[in-house]
């Protein structure tokens, strides 16, 4: 009889840790440096360097940490990403001028080349640093790397020009300097793709990405100007890189915005849906195509609900609604219209909502919490509905402050406010009002960027507020209504001291 298999001994933690453990200590693919090395380190990579000036304790460079990490790995080799320290490197960071977090700067050859002003996503940091990394147009040797650049999911332009040189390829290289930061720019002169494209052996074709194709406009657009220069190609980019209606994302929102612009909101994903997303799309396009055609000036675009859930809830609009869009206008002065019907598959429902914004029957979108009911504090409450009754009372002096309830500086300053309306909450020349912008629309000429954000609209004057930028005590505020205020501001203390004077004099 054999005698029996020794058991295996069971291996020590500390073991199985050890893959765990290596995991974690993977090397990271973003180069940290300090005051001691940041010069050498940027020496030691010349060319193009991307730098992020952070803080350990700063919420949002906790959420580029992620992005930024993965952009660095992806752009290993061909743009290295650094960042540095602020709480423990403040030469460097004061060096560079480094006010807030994170603070992102692009470096060539060791020298400063200006603030990074893209994307905050890992893919729009890939995207614009291999923009700025290359050349700023690629020259295109054969048909297949002619393919391949326009197959990509961003608009191409590419020249086209037989000798590769002369006054029009000059400027053509020109416009492409002056727009790498937006636009994707080629050129050829191989002689089969010349003659397919431009017969006079020069010229520019736009190509929209493949996976917008549609039967409403043109895949490719040729430039037709009589001469190439290039403010007149920047004008021709501008004019027809995103067609009809193009599919906005964080990485190209600030070239769509800023105008009046019709937004379908669904679950557009072109990776892992592209026949799901062209479908609706291309219902929004029929319609838009229809009012276009017949002269109406409007921008059109389609977007994931889930990327901009944020816009949603400034529309009012449920970001988990079904599969069907939801849609708004935001136009270029910041007024807002929301389709309330449901959007139907023929189109009738968008049709509908289109012809009235264009009769101007449309009722105006606002964020608003309810008007209350009793409003007799000595710091007046704002809503959107009310603002126009209480701000722009024209009668009135108004100091208003613009805060967030989660807001500490707010908090802090909620005793204060308080205080400084009960001083003045005999005089019926000033009100002191609050508006709790995170539920509110903020009307124009209002900016609100942070908080709490504190204006003065004068009587007569309401079209041109002025923004506070005094200290935040009582006495601080008091001083500035003196200065500012049309009418000498009424006191309670005043009150006091004269009714005391007078009980004074009566007694005597």
């Amino acid at each position: 009889m054999s005698a029996p298999r020794p058991r295996p001994r069971p291996l020590p933690a500390a073991l199985l840790l050890l893959p765990l453990l290596a995991l974690a200590a993977r090397a990271s693919d973003v180069v940290e440096l300090s005051d001691a090395d940041f010069e050498s380190g940027l020496a030691e990579r010349p060319g193009l360097v991307l730098v992020e000036f952070f803080a350990p304790w700063c919420g949002h460079c906790k959420r580029l940490a992620p992005e930024y990490e993965s952009a660095a790995t992806r752009l290993k080799g061909i743009v290295p990403l650094v960042k540095v320290d602020c709480t423990a490197n403040s030469n460097t960071c004061n060096k560079y001028g480094v006010s807030g977090y994170p603070t992102l700067k692009i470096f060539r050859d060791g020298e400063e080349a200006g603030t990074y002003d893209g994307p905050r996503t890992a893919d729009g940091i890939v995207s614009h640093l291999k923009k700025q990394a290359g050349p700023a147009s690629v020259a295109l040797s054969s048909v297949a790397e002619f393919e391949k650049f326009i197959g990509d999911k961003d608009a191409s332009v590419v020249g086209f020009f037989g000798d590769g040189s002369g006054d029009a390829y000059s400027e053509f290289m020109k416009a492409a300097n002056n727009l790498r930061d937006n636009y994707r720019f080629a050129h050829t002169s191989e002689e089969q793709l010349v003659q397919k494209y431009e017969e006079d052996g020069e010229g520019i074709v736009l190509f929209r990405p493949p996976r917008l194709a549609n039967k409403f406009e043109d895949s490719s657009i040729k430039y037709t100007e009589d001469k190439i220069t290039s403010g007149k190609i920047k004008k021709f980019i501008q004019e027809n890189i995103f067609g009809i209606c193009p599919h906005m994302t964080e990485d190209n929102k600030d070239l769509i915005q800023g105008k009046d612009l019709l937004v379908a909101y669904y679950d557009v994903d072109y990776e892992k849906n592209a026949k799901g997303s062209n479908y609706w799309r291309n219902r929004v396009m029929m319609i838009a195509k229809k009012f276009l055609d017949a002269g109406h000036k409007l921008s059109f675009a389609v977007a994931s609900r889930k990327t901009f859930s944020h816009e949603l809830s400034e529309f009012g609009l449920d970001s988990s609604a079904g599969d069907a869009p939801v849609v708004a206008i935001r136009t270029a002065k910041g007024e807002k219209y929301v389709m309330q019907e449901e959007f139907s598959r023929d189109g009738k429902a968008l049709e509908r909502f289109l012809q009235d914004y264009f009769d101007g029957n449309l009722k105006k979108y606002l964020k608003s919490e309810p008007v209350p009911e009793s409003n007799d504090g000595p710091v007046k409450v704002v809503v959107a509905e009310n603002f126009d009754e209480i701000v722009n009372a024209e009668d009135k002096d108004v100091l208003i402050e613009f805060y967030a309830p989660w807001c500490g500086h707010c908090k802090n300053l909620e005793p204060k406010y308080k205080e400084l309306g009960e001083k003045l909450s005999k005089d019926p020349n000033i009100v002191i009002a609050k508006m709790d912008a995170t539920a509110n629309d903020v009307p124009s000429p209002y900016e609100v960027r942070g908080f709490p954000t504190i204006y003065f609209a004068p009587a007569g004057k309401k079209q041109n507020p002025k923004k506070y930028e005094g200290g935040r005590e009582v006495s601080d505020f008091i001083s500035y209504l003196k200065r500012e205020a049309t009418n000498t501001p009424v006191l309670q203390e005043e009150e006091k001291t004269k009714k005391s004077k007078k009980k004074v004099k009566e007694d005597l």
